[in-house]
């Protein structure tokens, strides 16, 4: 089991919206953006909902664009986002 540790998890969009919130800081034992997922998951709603498994989600690390496979560490910023359409 792995120790747990501090991190900032921001949201965008239709997922902010949902949320409500812009970001928060969420203590964690997630060792990748993926369990992270899932802890977020665990929570019910909104986040059960908006972060499903089976809804196309966007996640970066620091900024920079991610997959769940990802290792997290503390400090880290964590950002979840619907995927952009332009037009």
């Amino acid at each position: 089991m792995t120790t747990p540790f501090t991190i900032t998890v921001r949201y965008f969009a239709s997922i902010r919206e949902a949320v409500g919130m812009g970001q928060e800081t969420v203590q964690t034992g997630a060792t990748t953006l993926g369990a992270l997922r899932d802890e977020l998951i665990a929570r019910g709603e909104p986040w059960a909902t908006c972060l499903s498994r089976g809804r196309a989600v966007r996640v970066a690390l620091d900024q920079t664009m991610a997959h769940d496979a990802t290792p997290l560490a503390a400090g880290a910023e964590a950002a979840f986002f619907p995927p952009v359409t332009g037009g």
